[in-house]
């Protein structure tokens, strides 16, 4: 089945053409690599994964209850309008509201995919070029995999949301090389990666789980990568060119916020235009997704002030936005639990694989013993 078929809003192109500027680079240096770098090139090799193996594709998925989450945790949860309507449409809204959170994931793995084609074209140095190199493969998994997801096991998708898609415009049309950086490794993959987190984290089904994990594995990486590069290059810009870059990042989180109210689930509900209405001020004073909004920049926050852009009015607008105290966050202490919790999904799958082998094995000897 064709995607446009699972789109609830059909896409307004079969593709969407996007002129970028900027230089392609090459270098003639091939040994000169910054050890760090080249470190997190090797680890991206190491752990390259695939996704028709590593993950468990045979676990049944319910479309009216993807997550298993409780129903408190949607914004009209007992509401007035939760309240109207019938269990049919309850199970409805908790569909579109996985289909539409997972599809955004989607959009956003093709966007860091070009992303990412685009830093190995761009970037002046070879070993950042390496590095892309394995992200875009990586984000081709990613992609893959979510597309999968969605076809086999949600049966319904949304078109790319209109603020996602406006910064990813926005920095793919830029010509500096350190934009794709800044817009996609900082201020999308960040909240992507938070976004991840948390929905791994309180799912109960293990299909999720397994792929929110094993592609934060890759992307605690990625935005690794993001900080190491942009940090060596932002300590000799001048104070004028790390404003244009604050302004970027202040603008793109305003957007990355506004992103997450996804309005367009709620008005493919069914729902009147008064309803609808009802729906986004419950989204706008929901205390769960305040607080969940605030936990999806505990990536960003820090990262934005490790790279170096952290002046009065760049901390006064993550004030505004409730999100500053994020800045305290430890990026390599979140890094190593997202390492660490894919690797023990893996060990708890395998040891259940070998017990189940070998009680197999077990039955057959004894069934051979019998006869």
């Amino acid at each position: 089945m064709s995607t446009h078929d699972l789109y609830t809003i059909p896409a307004e192109l079969a593709t969407w053409d996007v002129q970028m500027t900027g230089s392609t680079r090459f270098t003639w240096e091939y040994d000169d690599g910054r050890d760090r770098m080249l470190a997190l090139y090797q680890k991206g090799k190491d752990k390259q994964w695939d996704s028709t193996k590593r993950i468990d594709w045979s676990l049944e998925v319910d479309p009216y209850d993807v997550l298993g989450v409780p129903d408190q945790t949607i914004a009209i949860y007992d509401t007035p309008l939760w309240h109207r309507m019938d269990d049919q449409t309850r199970k409805e809204v908790r569909r579109h509201g996985a289909a539409w959170q997972f599809s955004q994931f989607l959009h956003g793995e093709q966007g860091a995919m070009i992303c990412s084609a685009k830093i190995v074209e761009t970037v002046p140095d070879l070993d950042s070029k390496f590095y892309a190199a394995t992200q875009t493969m990586d984000e081709a998994r990613h992609a893959e995999t979510y597309a999968r997801f969605l076809q086999e096991k949600v049966g319904l998708a949304y078109p790319i949301n209109p603020h996602l898609k406006s910064l990813l415009e926005s920095t793919l049309t830029d010509s500096r090389w350190d934009m794709p950086y800044l817009g996609m490794q900082v201020l999308i993959e960040g909240l992507a990666l938070a976004a991840f987190g948390v929905m791994r984290d309180v799912t109960t089904k293990p299909l999720p789980k397994q792929i929110l994990a094993y592609v934060m594995q890759d992307e605690a990486r990625h935005v690794a990568f993001g900080r190491m590069a942009l940090r060596d290059y932002y300590k000799n810009l001048s104070e004028a060119e790390l404003r244009e870059r604050e302004d970027f990042v202040i603008e793109g989180c305003y957007l990355m916020r506004d992103r997450l109210r996804g309005k367009e689930q709620w008005e493919n509900l069914g729902l009147s235009p008064a309803e609808v209405k009802e729906a986004m001020r419950a989204v706008d004073q929901s205390e769960y997704l305040r607080l969940f909004r605030s936990l999806l920049f505990s990536r960003i926050v820090p990262c934005v002030k490790d790279i170096g852009l952290w002046s009065p009015r760049l901390q006064q607008a993550y004030a505004d936005m409730g999100v500053l105290e994020m800045a305290g966050q430890s990026l390599e202490a979140l890094m190593r639990q997202d390492e660490e919790i894919a690797e023990k999904l893996d060990a708890e799958r395998f040891a259940a694989e070998e017990a189940e082998r070998a009680a197999e094995v077990e039955e057959t000897i004894e069934l051979g013993m019998s006869s």
